[in-house]
């Protein structure tokens, strides 16, 4: 049976050193509560790191032992690993350039050198335990590279991938040394996942301009394989924190906090030291509203609670020095015999004491600086239950793309998040319930198990896309068939591509012309009444005619515009009415790109633009081709325009007009009992799609993924298959 392997940098159990020696206790969060009834299925696995150095041999065989019972798998890291490739790369460069702190980031090559052992190291420890159908879902910054690795050694494995911090703008991630290897890291997964739209939308951008991938509706072409590149708002185990906040024990510490603080109103901040948590920036919030709302002094306290994390590390210490700086001062300020303004806690607190602060505080300040997601947002949504209370969300956290209900702030604007406290504080009661039911209805859809469903669904999808898209080689014995096929036909219809399929690929496009082996070939074809030959290509219909139009052929030009049947001379048809008035305001944006890219020249046809750029510098050329391709599609949305990619071209023109239309249409005027068909690129995957099952449909080119049933490697050998119907 196929099973479910999870890896991820921690495991959901924490072994913990004592004088007593070695314990075990659970890790509390969403992925751990939400993944739970995954790795603890039968057969499944979860893979990582214990959260503690061991290096003794019989000490790593006991842990091995004790979390084997309980589905789970451990990786052990030295403590130079612990040192380099966690608080190192993974914290020092990572970590703050993917919340856009990378002035922070710290280059250090022995750092990505570590980070590159732990993830190869990883990577054994799960090939250890995978079998050839088993699903592999990656987690988290900590392991960018695995993906890869394990494709790498697995290349038909069934692999996910899931982002839980921000994904930055690629000009953030072109900073980094090791932005490739990184992004390609990644790209070995079959399924991207992210918190939001907008962090998909940055890789599928860096993918492009950094690695030149294109991509069309989330899914990015790698070699032979589709990856698919989703959002996935991850939520939270809502009915856990709704039942614990109706707990006895939550209950009674909402009472004991409520006698300590009197009857002041309560405004809550719960989060870890970090400098991506905007800490300092809402304390001087809240004492800006404290000056120019005087009223609320002696009324109204700040509980706020920070949880301790990594204040060893210099600029965690010194964030931790100003916050108790600025508590200190505006205590110092504010504070009367009766009243202190804020009251500060740097430790963590369990859950049944976090839900009785979750249902005292009528309102919640969740507003980081830059945010994966923030579930303490959730949370306080989950543990209100019928209780008012005001949600004050940053909008540079992921939540704030789910919760529009949340009084949404900019966290650097210190004016604005003042008055949001003030608002929340007099907003009427009547509206906070009603806020407040609609964002604990959609968090209590959008569950952590939706979102699990949801991610393996996807994978699974993908992974069955993959397979529709595969192709396999056209081998001797298929020749063999379809000459057999041919022959026994009394009628056939062959459609063509011209260029990359009939003839190879030039610099200029004007010295593609047919050789004299071509034509010879194509009489033989088209000379034979039993056969129907279709040139259908996306050149103008003057070159191809002037090339071609001696011999008795078919032609469907300008990707499916202009049709002309063999024997009708020079009448030409149009598969629909169009117009070119378009291009006007196209032209311009196409000649910039020239002046900007040598090499690179604007093909004009009737119904078209096209921009080629075979003849300029590779890298230039795909660098430009996305900045044409992002563009292009920008002013084509809500239009009857079309942007297409070819190889080395970006053409647009009218939509609803392409080859597989053309094709489709002469398949209904000319019946036929034997169809072939091949085409090297994009384009012709229409011509496929249009194509009956039993059709012969042959991508040409290196890559195999295609709607054609076949694959064959060059326009050498489209010519032998052609030869060998004759």
């Amino acid at each position: 049976m196929s099973r479910t392997i999870i890896v991820s940098n921690r495991l959901p159990t924490k072994a913990q050193r004592t004088e007593e020696g070695l314990h075990f206790t659970p890790s509390e969060g969403g992925l751990a509560t939400g993944l739970g009834s995954i790795y603890r299925a039968d057969g499944n696995v979860w893979v990582g790191w214990p959260g503690v150095e061991i290096d003794d041999p019989a000490e790593q065989q006991f842990v091995t032992e004790e979390l084997r019972h309980d589905s789970m798998a451990p990786v052990f890291l030295t403590q130079d690993e612990i040192r380099d490739y966690y608080e190192g790369f993974s914290n020092e460069v990572l970590w703050p350039t993917f919340h856009y702190f990378s002035q922070h980031a710290v280059y250090e090559q022995a750092y990505w050198e570590s980070y590159v052992t732990v993830n190869r190291k990883f990577c054994q420890a799960v090939l250890a335990l995978a079998g050839p159908d088993d699903t592999i879902w990656v987690h988290d910054y900590q392991l960018l590279l695995l993906p890869q690795m394990l494709r790498q050694e697995r290349p038909e494995a069934s692999i996910g991938f899931f982002l839980h911090i921000p994904f930055p703008s690629h000009e953030l991630i072109r900073v980094l040394p090791w932005r490739r290897e990184l992004l390609e890291g990644m790209l070995g997964a079959d399924l991207l996942g992210f918190h939001t739209y907008g962090y998909m939308r940055h890789f599928l951008s860096s993918a492009a301009q950094l690695l030149g991938y294109p991509n069309q509706n989330g899914l990015i072409e790698v070699g032979q394989r589709s990856v698919l590149v989703d959002a996935f708002p991850m939520g939270i185990d809502y009915d856990k924190y709704a039942q614990v906040a109706e707990s006895e024990e939550a209950r009674e510490a909402e009472l004991l906090y409520r006698d300590a603080l009197n009857d002041s109103r309560v405004i809550l901040s719960i989060d870890r030291l970090d400098y991506t948590k905007g800490i300092a920036e809402r304390l001087r919030a809240y004492e800006l509203m404290l000056q120019r709302y005087p009223e609320w002094r002696g009324r109204v306290t700040l509980l706020m609670l920070v949880v301790p994390s990594r204040d060893q590390v210099e600029k965690y210490r010194a964030l931790k020095v100003e916050i108790d700086e600025l508590v200190g001062r505006i205590n110092a300020d504010y504070r009367t015999i009766s009243w202190t303004p804020i009251q500060y806690f740097y430790r963590s607190f369990p859950l049944e004491h976090l839900s009785g602060l979750y249902r005292l505080a009528e309102v919640a300040l969740v507003t980081p600086m830059r945010d994966g997601m923030n579930l303490v947002a959730k949370e306080f949504v989950a543990s209100k239950g019928e209780l008012p209370g005001v949600l004050i969300l940053s909008e540079r956290a992921g939540a704030a793309r789910e919760l529009s209900d949340a009084l949404i702030i900019n966290p650097t604007d210190t004016l604005q998040l003042a008055e949001a406290m003030h608002e929340a504080l007099v907003m009427p009661e009547e509206e906070q319930l009603l806020r407040m039911s609609n964002m604990q209805a959609l968090v209590s859809t959008y569950n952590v198990y939706h979102w699990v469903r949801l991610f393996m669904d996807r994978l699974a999808y993908i992974k069955i896309k993959q397979q529709t898209l595969a192709t396999d080689t056209l081998g001797a014995a298929d020749l063999e068939q379809m000459r057999a096929d041919f022959d026994q036909a009394p009628r056939r219809l062959l459609f063509l591509d011209y260029d990359g399929t009939l003839v190879p690929f030039t610099k200029n496009p004007q010295h593609a012309r047919p050789d004299e082996e071509l034509r010879l070939l194509l009489m033989a074809l088209s000379n034979d009444p039993r056969n129907r030959v279709v040139i259908i290509s996306g050149r103008d219909r003057d070159t191809l005619f002037r090339w071609l139009g001696d011999l008795p052929l078919d032609f469907i030009t300008e990707h499916g515009v202009w049709l002309r049947a063999a024997g009708e001379g020079h009448d030409w048809a149009m598969l629909q009415p169009m117009s070119s008035s378009w291009k006007t305001e196209i032209r311009p944006i196409m000649e910039l790109l020239v002046s900007r890219t040598a090499g690179s020249f604007i093909e004009e046809k009737e119904y078209s633009l096209v921009w080629h750029y075979r003849r300029a510098d590779t890298d230039l050329g795909d660098v430009r081709a996305r900045e044409l391709v992002s563009h292009l599609n920008f002013m084509a949305s809500n239009t009857d325009l079309q942007v297409l990619e070819g190889n080395k071209v970006v053409e647009i023109k009218n939509a609803g007009v392409h080859k597989g239309t053309a094709a489709a249409r002469w398949l209904a005027t000319y019946p036929a009992d034997f169809i072939l068909a091949l085409g090297d690129d994009r384009t012709d995957e229409d011509t496929f799609q249009a194509m009956p099952e039993e059709a012969y449909t042959v991508k040409v080119g290196e890559t195999g993924r295609s709607f054609a049933r076949f694959h064959i490697k060059s326009h050498q050998d489209v010519r032998r298959i052609l030869r060998r119907l004759l």
